[in-house]
């Protein structure tokens, strides 16, 4: 604190009258580091704090303090959100806000837990990552992560400013959490933590030894039996009933993050959808604690709750609020989710800007208008919102392109020209296409029909290039993997529209094939296109290499990079806003009169000169085993 205030003192005289000043602390009092300023700048001052990675981390916690202007708080989620691509829930001003609170305490739940239960650290993280839906780093590996120094900071933080925190003792690095940073083991950057590499071994610490050992990465099979049956009822009293210990942990886990979650959401958050946003954009969990609570039966597992509260095995003796024991059945609805402070359902932001998401990130009650299907087959959906725009959605198994979809790309672009202003390619969820579907086509090789499979690649072909002729405009809405047939179906929209979150490539040449849907056709004429002086073997050489490493691109940005997408094309930063953006590109360029491209004529080429410098290239990069 006395850290910030001192860097503030400096920069506070040459804040602009229209500047919003902020602070990405973790942790700190907002309302606190403000006390120094003037009237007109604590106007303009608030908590935004991003999460690490902030490229991938979806979750951004705004923070007001008590003097800060509303408005500034609106005009900053509506940045945070479209500009930035972010998921924004505003927190209320106590330590640790929303989701270090929450996810800082379920760690130390656990970490309390592993002592009681005699638990390995290796044996507890096999048990809380993906078996219970969240990420494979679990709870020590995520530590490591983090930085154990940087865990311990924050436990003091809980430690110095929630001393009237019913579960307060348990604010405190245990003593092998201590050991470890004492001994300068503070996690992955220091190549030693709670785990380590020997060569290619994994080690974990014993801390009965004081050192390291094999890990063995593996749940009890009672443990995973009960994690592994259908439904969170079916899971938590299968874990509740267990005598196995690791199964005992996991529902001593469950119970206490409950507890504490339900005591403490009226003090950190505005309601339970908030809260479960939270967790699971800042902490990659799939599931929110209500959420979860909630499908187990909410009135069962309270009864659960205060019955191990009462027999003295919860972390605190603290009862649960009022609210939780009214006769509900959970805190999400259609209409919304529990808000203690009002005491009634709380309904979405209605900021405009969430009107760009027609299908926003959803707690699992909540359902959105799927619109009207205009025609579906076993491959695809046709369907509009009723604005004048087709929509094709793929219905294969990562939406893969067979023959069902085939037919289905022809339908739509039929329907569009006959009866709607545009199409635009949107898949319901990732990925934007895993590429063509060779099942069709492997067998045809296989047999020696090359003929079938010829007709194959034609209709392909075909396919592609009817995307592109179509008499109203195709836009593409890309995010996510976009392979091989899906890269060249989007390569020959009349426009693309990326999520920044896009990785896109043609990716064939890695398991020894060629793009065959017209790709290598497209970057031919992309290479004619920005020859400068006629001199277009230079072009061709860098899209060349493109396909012949099978290259993807690690973002929406580097794909023009690559030239997989076109300078023109859209790049979206917030992936929910991707439909609503391709629908208005595609309608803009209907209202503009849109025109199908002429067909390329008298094209620059590389000639045989470009054919046996790429043949020498082929041979060079076979010889240094850059290609197989």
């Amino acid at each position: 604190m006395d850290i910030k205030h001192s860097l503030y003192s400096k920069v506070a005289p040459h804040i602009g009258a229209n500047a919003i000043f902020a602070t990405n602390t973790s942790g700190l009092s907002i309302s606190n580091l403000a006390e120094g300023f003037p009237d007109e700048i604590r106007a303009r001052f608030c908590g935004v704090h991003f999460f690490n990675p902030p490229r991938y981390m979806y979750l951004v916690e705004l923070i007001p303090t008590q003097w800060t202007n509303p408005a500034i708080l609106d005009q900053l989620e509506v940045f945070l959100t479209s500009t930035l691509g972010k998921g924004v829930v505003r927190a209320k001003d106590t330590p640790n806000f929303i989701a270090n609170r929450i996810g800082v305490f379920s760690m130390l739940c656990a970490m309390h837990h592993t002592q009681a239960f005699g638990l390995g650290f290796d044996e507890v993280d096999a048990l809380t990552g993906p078996l219970v839906g969240r990420p494979k780093s679990a709870t020590y590996r995520t530590a490591d992560v983090v930085g154990l120094d940087t865990m311990a900071n924050v436990i003091r933080t809980m430690d110095s400013k929630l001393q009237d925190d019913p579960w307060h003792p348990y604010f405190k690095a245990p003593v092998w959490l201590s050991g470890l940073i004492e001994k300068g083991a503070l996690g992955q950057k220091t190549k030693a933590g709670f785990f380590k590499k020997v060569g290619e071994q994994i080690m974990v610490l014993d801390p009965a030894k004081g050192d390291y050992r094999a890990s063995n990465s593996e749940a009890s099979i009672d443990a995973e039996s009960a994690l592994r049956q259908k439904g969170w009822s079916g899971k938590l009293k299968a874990l509740r009933e267990s005598s196995d210990p690791q199964a005992q942990f996991m529902w001593a886990c469950f119970r206490d993050v409950f507890h504490y979650a339900a005591y403490h959401l009226a003090d950190i958050a505005d309601n339970a959808r908030d809260l479960d946003f939270a967790i699971r954009w800042g902490f990659g969990w799939t599931e929110g604690i209500f959420e979860t609570w909630q499908q187990a039966g909410w009135a069962e597992v309270t009864g659960w709750i205060e019955a191990d509260i009462a027999a003295g095995k919860a972390m605190s003796d603290a009862p649960l609020p009022a609210w939780v024991k009214d006769g509900r059945d959970g805190v999400h609805t259609a209409d919304g989710s529990y808000s203690p402070g009002s005491q009634s359902n709380s309904a979405r932001s209605q900021l405009p800007v969430y009107a760009k998401q027609h299908f926003p990130y959803a707690i699992y009650t909540e359902r959105f208008a799927q619109g009207d299907t205009v025609w579906e087959n076993d491959g695809v959906r046709v369907w509009t919102q009723g604005d004048g725009v087709a929509i094709v959605s793929f219905k294969s198994k990562g939406h893969t392109i067979g023959a069902s979809v085939v037919e289905g790309m022809h339908k739509a672009i039929e329907l569009a020209e006959a009866d709607f202003k545009a199409l635009v390619i949107w898949q319901t969820k990732e990925p934007f296409s895993f590429g063509a579907d060779l099942s069709a086509a492997v067998p045809a090789l296989a047999a020696g029909k090359i003929d079938e499979f010829e007709a194959i690649v034609k209709q392909f072909q075909d396919t592609s290039m009817r995307i592109k002729y179509a008499a109203v405009p195709v836009v593409s809405a890309v995010r996510g993997m976009c392979f091989g047939g899906g890269c060249e179906f989007q390569m020959h929209s009349a426009v693309t529209v990326a999520a920044l979150e896009s990785y896109i490539g043609l990716v064939e040449a890695g398991v020894g094939l060629l793009p065959g849907g017209g790709g290598c056709k497209e970057f031919a004429l992309r290479a004619a296109q920005a020859a400068v002086d006629g001199d277009v073997f230079s072009q061709v050489k860098q899209v060349f290499q493109t396909v012949a490493m099978a290259t993807v691109s690690t973002s929406a940005i580097e794909a023009k990079e690559l030239r997989l997408l076109r300078q023109s094309d859209v790049i979206v930063f917030n992936s929910y806003e991707l439909l609503h953006v391709a629908k208005r590109v595609a309608l803009g360029l209907a209202e503009a009169g849109y025109r199908a491209p002429l067909p390329g004529r008298n094209l620059p080429v590389a000639g045989d000169v470009g054919i046996a410098t790429f043949k020498a290239s082929l041979t060079n990069m076979l010889e240094g085993r850059f290609a197989s």
